[in-house]
């Protein structure tokens, strides 16, 4: 029998699951067109060669993309929003640092600056108890009322940039952590070079394009579909030649 027919059976089956993992990658970023700072992730497929022959394709990785999210009013003081490049950095439960742009904070019992997910936000200050109207400027520095009404100044919150940061794994939770791919963590005040603003009052909204991703969907359920029938259509022309040939 002709290894052709195999060959197409292969093909089929290689598209099917990358197929597969494109449309985990397309619904979570439809599942997260309203998360806060959340970035959008597109699947980079490879052609798989073997002895000079295609053989399909395979999903080799899936990769960030960094673009600004349009911002939205707010009228908490603790919402801040990055403008333009870089990360806050939070301190995740093992006691490393991950990197998000979600600047939605809140105080928690201990009156620790704490991202939506709970995790402690990285900076050199500390919000004292009696303190209120906790603001942050441009340049990171956050200030607010002392318990007799009188504005200090708390410390200052620095970015993170990186030199591929979409090379950033997912960590999960809208954190991303360094990998070899990322480059290197470099930190600064916000507002330097290469660094955005930070924006008080302000919400980074996802950079999900909502109408893009809906046509990406359908657009992969056809081809699923696709591939499933050459799959099972030359399923049935090896059994129909296997069936001849005992015959």
């Amino acid at each position: 029998m002709s290894s052709s027919l195999f060959h197409v059976l292969n093909i089929s089956k290689q598209d099917i699951l990358s197929r597969l993992t494109d449309l985990d990658v397309a619904s979570n970023n439809l599942a997260n067109v309203n998360t806060a700072g959340f970035k959008t992730s597109r699947s980079n497929f490879q052609e798989m060669l073997n002895q000079q022959l295609t053989e399909g394709v395979q999903l080799r990785n899936t990769q960030m993309l960094t673009s600004q999210g349009s911002l939205r009013d707010s009228t908490n003081s603790l919402d801040w929003a990055i403008q333009g490049e870089g990360f806050f950095s939070v301190t995740l439960p093992d006691g490393t640092t991950g990197y998000t742009r979600d600047g939605q904070f809140v105080l928690d019992g201990d009156l620790n600056l704490v991202s939506a997910s709970g995790y402690p936000l990285v900076w050199d200050g500390q919000v004292t108890e009696g303190t209120s109207e906790i603001s942050v400027s441009s340049e990171g520095l956050v200030t607010a009322n002392d318990a007799d009404g009188a504005r200090v100044e708390l410390g200052t919150v620095q970015l993170t940039r990186f030199p591929n940061s979409s090379g950033l794994t997912s960590r999960g939770d809208n954190v991303w952590l360094e990998s070899d791919a990322s480059g290197a963590a470099q930190t600064g005040a916000a507002g330097s070079e290469n660094l955005g603003t930070i924006s008080p009052y302000r919400v980074e909204q996802s950079n999900v394009d909502l109408s893009q991703e809906m046509t990406h969907l359908i657009t992969l359920q056809r081809s699923f579909s696709m591939s499933v029938k050459a799959f099972q259509q030359t399923d049935s022309m090896i059994s129909q030649a296997i069936n001849l040939r005992k015959a």
